[in-house]
C-alpha cells in the first residue's frame, strides 16, 4: 500500500477548508503527541456537545502522530474509545496519545482528552505500519 499525503485529511490538512485544519505535534523521544484546539459548532452532536465521532477521529489522528514518531507511515487498524463525559463546543481540548508498546508490525497507543486536567475520553489504538517501512 502506497501512502500519500496531499494536504486534505480531515484533522490535519491545511487544504481542506471542511476540516480542522490542526496538526499534532510529534515529540518523538518520549513517543507521544499531543495537539490543543476547541471544536467549533459546526462539528456538535447534541446542543452544546461535541460530536462523538469527532472525540473518535482526534484521538486517533493523534494516536496516529504518535506511532508517526517511530516510523513514517501508520494505518489504524482496531480503536475502543470510552467517552467519560460529554466534551462541552468551543473549550480548549488537550489531546495526548502515548506509544505503549511495539511488536513487528504492530504499534499500540493509548490517547486521552482532557480539560483542565480531567479526563473526558480515552482510546486504545492498534497502528499497522505500512509496508516498506523498517521493522
Amino acid at each position: 500500500m502506497e501512502i500519500t499525503d496531499d494536504n486534505h485529511c480531515f484533522v490535519c490538512g491545511s487544504l481542506n477548508m471542511s476540516g480542522l485544519r490542526v496538526r499534532p505535534l510529534i515529540d518523538a523521544p518520549s513517543q507521544s503527541a499531543t495537539m490543543r484546539l476547541a471544536i467549533p459548532r459546526d462539528f456538535q452532536g447534541w446542543q452544546g456537545i461535541v460530536h462523538g465521532g469527532i472525540l473518535a477521529t482526534l484521538l486517533d489522528e493523534t494516536c496516529a502522530y504518535a506511532a508517526k514518531g517511530l516510523v513514517a507511515h501508520v494505518v489504524t487498524i482496531e480503536m475502543t474509545v470510552r467517552y467519560k463525559k460529554p466534551v462541552p463546543l468551543e473549550t480548549e481540548l488537550l489531546v495526548t496519545a502515548t506509544v505503549v508498546s511495539r511488536r513487528r508490525k504492530i504499534i499500540e497507543v493509548k490517547g486521552e482528552i482532557e480539560i483542565g486536567g480531567e479526563l473526558y475520553a480515552e482510546a486504545n489504538a492498534k497502528m499497522f505500519i505500512v509496508a516498506g517501512e523498517s521493522q
